[in-house]
């Protein structure tokens, strides 16, 4: 049976053959996605960015009251600094959790501008989808909220939200990342000793 590539998981399944024999070319799946951003000019730019035709794109300046409208949304772009003068990421933390606890299957990625590899690390050991710094690269944004609406999918049709064991083996990946490999620098970030995170890597098969 000829197979059909579809690229980024959006298609949805074989397309009957043709005519001709040939099978057409498939359409993309629509998405839906959510841009949480205190700064209209931000969720402007960030909605342009993402959204692919026939995607559906919401936006709010606040992440109060939107968690129990996650399951509507394949994947979920939310800034982490909303008071005046914030910058800890503490808001962005909380609605991540509070969004999580609606729909456990949901990816969200994070965005702020004063991001460092410690804020970083601890919204991916949160559950994060992945963590976007202001300013960022169009391509880039569109690809992380591409492969966020993708894990959203495959966690909803798996019935199961990533475990414990999966989240510390992305932190870890992405600790590593960010120091180039770097075990002591990497050790670090996450709170643990170069020998402790040494036996975590060879359980992950790192």
């Amino acid at each position: 049976m000829d197979s059909v590539a579809c690229a980024n998981s959006r298609c949805s399944g074989p397309a009957p053959l043709s005519g001709n024999g040939h099978r057409p070319t498939l359409r993309p799946v629509p998405r839906a996605f959510l841009i949480v951003d205190d700064d209209p000019d931000v969720l402007k730019a960030a909605a342009a960015a993402v959204a692919a035709p026939g995607d559906t794109v919401d936006t709010a300046t606040a992440p109060d009251g939107l968690a129990a409208k996650a399951p509507r949304y394949d994947a979920v772009l939310l800034d982490m600094n909303f008071a005046t003068g914030a910058r800890d990421g503490a808001e962005g933390l909380d609605g991540l959790a509070q969004f999580h606890a609606a729909d456990p299957a949901l990816s969200v990625v994070l965005m702020t501008t004063w991001g460092g590899v410690a804020l970083a690390v601890e919204a991916l050991k949160r559950g994060a989808a992945d963590f976007v710094l202001k300013p960022w690269r169009n391509a880039a944004l569109a690809e992380a909220m591409t492969a966020a609406a993708a894990l959203t999918a495959e966690r909803r049709a798996s019935g199961a939200a990533l475990n414990l064991d999966d989240l510390e083996r992305r932190a870890i990946v992405r600790a590593l990342a960010l120091h180039d490999g770097n075990v002591s620098h990497a050790a670090a970030t996450l709170g643990l000793t170069r020998p402790a995170l040494y036996r975590r890597m060879e359980r992950h098969g790192l």
